[in-house]
């Protein structure tokens, strides 16, 4: 019944300093063995460990919540990571032929995952990862995630698949394609049958683990993950969200059209409109494996990048939308956004300085009211109507 009680309360995350750090891996302890998890393997990965202050700064500062639309793509996908991208191409094309043809994932869409995740494998992270996620794991923020992801850890090394001193990035993910350890358990493939999850430095195993992952959430062979579009001004910039399906068909009808003015391909395959900078931004008409990227990295930017890299290392055309010079926003800016709109009535949720879809929507409310194209973007234009002349 103690036990009970204990567990329970820990996954609550009631963590409040590092002076209970050693209760929490006492947990740690307790759900591990009774996942099986040998005391060797615990003693070696969690006596003497500490937590990594380094780690939640990250955490709070993460790309994907400050940056705007083109820091973030242009930071991507560069002419540098564009030219090794190719290169990767041309020297594993036959091992990704193989598994284009086993998993229906095509080469330019793993490469173009393996290039955003850790530049073709020059940089999988230098964080060693039990710390990493015992840090995330007895953080408030995401608490029950991590700590789900460090027992998951915790059987790979006791299993002998992971190293037990295995670095990776500061959010626990490893490897060139840096999957999550729970995604390992379910997704990674022992290609070259050597007994391990060679996922730093076995091509098979990573260009399988990868393919496999996609297939398995999703990926639909044959299908585009979606495309750069122009709306007309008379649009209804409500309807630019993801949880918005319509056929290719219905969104031509409604004056969506090619980026370059071309009417769209008669189909009816569903899709979204995505404004990821407001309606002066870009747009794009987003498909069923556009979610799929998402389910690997739930970020819009990344996933438009992951996407529009693919497309580039197919040599398909740039962007056409032109680049809005633009500041990126900060922690504190998002935390003043979501605090204003708040008090005035608009459900942003917590106040967290991370913009996610409760922020974006109680900015589509703010927008209608004040006769504002209600595109839901958080970005300098909201910051200032929402700022006081004398602030």
């Amino acid at each position: 019944m103690l036990r009970l009680l204990c567990c329970s309360l820990f996954s609550l995350s009631v963590y409040a300093s590092s002076d209970n750090f050693g209760e929490f891996l006492q947990d740690i302890r307790l759900q591990a063995v009774g996942m099986g998890i040998s005391e060797i393997t615990l003693d070696a990965a969690l006596d003497n460990l500490t937590i990594n202050d380094k780690i939640i700064q990250f955490d709070r500062s993460q790309a994907e919540f400050s940056q705007n639309f083109w820091h973030y793509i242009n930071s991507r996908v560069s002419n540098y990571r564009l030219d090794k991208g190719k290169e990767a191409l041309h020297n594993n094309k036959q091992l990704l032929n193989h598994m284009y043809t086993r998993y229906g994932v095509p080469p330019h869409i793993i490469v173009a995952f393996w290039g955003l995740e850790t530049n073709y494998g020059n940089y999988t992270g230098n964080y060693n990862l039990v710390q990493s996620l015992a840090t995330l794991a007895f953080d408030r923020r995401r608490s029950d995630f991590f700590t789900k992801q460090l027992l998951s850890l915790l059987k790979l090394i006791d299993e002998g698949k992971i190293p037990i001193d295995s670095s990776g990035s500061w959010a626990g993910a490893m490897g060139d394609v840096q999957f999550m350890p729970t995604n390992v358990q379910k997704y990674a493939i022992d290609e070259d049958g050597d007994g391990e999850f060679g996922l730093w430095t076995s091509k098979p195993d990573i260009f399988s683990s990868a393919a496999n992952f996609l297939t398995k959430i999703g990926w639909k062979n044959g299908e585009r993950w979606g495309r750069e579009v122009s709306i007309p001004d008379n649009f209804n910039f409500q309807l630019a969200t993801l949880s918005t399906k319509k056929t290719v068909n219905e969104w031509g009808n409604l004056g969506v059209t090619n980026a370059n003015g071309e009417v769209l391909p008669v189909s009816n395959m569903s899709g979204s409109v995505l404004l990821p900078m407001g309606y002066l931004g870009p747009a794009f008409l987003v498909y069923d494996n556009f979610s799929v990227i998402l389910n690997w990295n739930r970020s819009i930017l990344y996933a438009l990048s992951v996407g529009y890299l693919s497309d580039r290392l197919i040599n398909m055309e740039k962007l056409i939308a032109k680049p809005i010079a633009e500041p990126p926003m900060s922690r504190e800016n998002i935390t003043y956004i979501q605090l204003t709109l708040n008090e005035m009535g608009f459900d942003a949720g917590k106040p967290d300085g991370m913009s996610g879809p409760k922020t974006r929507n109680a900015t589509r409310q703010y927008q209608s009211i004040n006769g504002i194209p209600a595109d839901g973007y958080v970005g300098q234009t909201l910051l200032k109507q929402l700022t006081p002349v004398d602030k």
